[in-house]
Parts: structure tokens; sequence; C-alpha cells
């Protein structure tokens, strides 16, 4: 019986306040039926939606015969941020999702990236605007000085409509090779 080797597993977290569009975009490229946490929302949230994630979502997808790429995505609230702590610990990569058509929602969205870059300074990632097909939707290049990050800072932003899997994967790929850059400068230094 021939053995088949493991797969890398690469883990992306997704995060952003409430209503980025965090599970849609799981949802959207997953593989298998998205695991979910969903439940009947009873904060300030439910005046943005009737349900919403209150520990994680789960989703997988293969990229070619060696990777499977897990994807988590958190709770937008901050009362469930110790869901950040134990899901950031272990990422490889990071993406934080801001709803473009919310400037209301920048505030948290800088918070949770400031969160991100003291937790996991040293891991790849990625802003992604989302609800950029809505027509008061900030051109994405505006978003990140409204988040506080530096021109110069290397950040990588993203346009992205979450229901449509061609542009969320095209943000996969650009993790996953911030991802091989970042372990093959490792190998290389050490």
């Amino acid at each position: 019986m021939e053995r088949t080797s493991p797969k890398q597993v690469m883990r992306i977290v997704a995060t952003g306040p409430v209503g980025a569009g965090k599970t849609t975009l799981i949802k959207t490229i997953s593989e298998i039926e998205v695991v979910g946490t969903d439940r009947a929302a009873t904060d300030d949230s439910a005046l943005l939606k009737p349900n919403t994630t209150v520990a994680m979502d789960f989703g997988r997808i293969t990229f070619g015969a060696d990777m499977a790429v897990h994807i988590y995505g958190t709770p937008g609230q901050e009362r469930f941020s110790f869901m950040w702590d134990i899901l950031v610990h272990r990422a490889h990569a990071l993406m934080l999702l801001v709803p473009l058509h919310r400037p209301s929602d920048f505030f948290m969205a800088s918070k949770m990236l400031r969160y991100l870059q003291f937790h996991a300074s040293d891991v790849p990632l990625v802003v992604v605007g989302t609800h950029c097909d809505l027509p008061d939707a900030w051109p994405a290049a505006e978003v990140l000085p409204a988040l506080g990050i530096e021109p110069d800072a290397g950040i990588p932003i993203f346009s992205v409509n979450a229901t449509q899997t061609r542009e969320a994967v095209q943000v996969l790929i650009a993790l996953i090779e911030q991802y091989q850059r970042l372990t093959q400068s490792h190998a290389k230094a050490g």
C-alpha cells in the first residue's frame, strides 16, 4: 500500500468588525460545509444582521496536491476577544476585513489591527476591504490612513466582494505567497 505524504496545513485567520463579511468570505471559498457558531444577535450587532459569530467559523480549501488551507473566522465583537487570542496564537497568516461602506467601523478595525500587530507581528497580514460593490464604499487606498497604516508599512490591501470566489481566492494566494517568502527567508537565515 502506497502512503501519501501529509499535506502542509496553513492556518489563516480572518478577523474584522461585525458584518465585515468574514463568514460570507469563508463560505464562498470553503470546499467543505463551513463549521459555524452563529447565534441570534443580542447586542448592537442585531442592527446589522440577525445572527452573529460567537466563537469561530471554519472552512478549508486545498491548494495543489500538498497544501490545505484552514480558514478561521473570528467573532467581530470585542467581548469575544478571547477567541482572537486562541485563533491568532497559531495563525500562519492574517486578514483584517474592513467594511468599506461603514466608516463608523474603521475605529474598531484599527483596534483589531493594533491587536494583530502586537500579538502576531511576525505573521503575514493583509487588509481586505469588503462591500466594495456598494455605492457608498470608500476607495480601498483611502482606508489605510483611516486605520492608521502608513503608506510605506508594506501592508497590502485588497477590495473584494466576499461572495465572489475569484476575488477571495486572490487574497488567499497573496497570503500564501507572503508566508512562503517569509519561511524561505527564515530557512536561509537559520
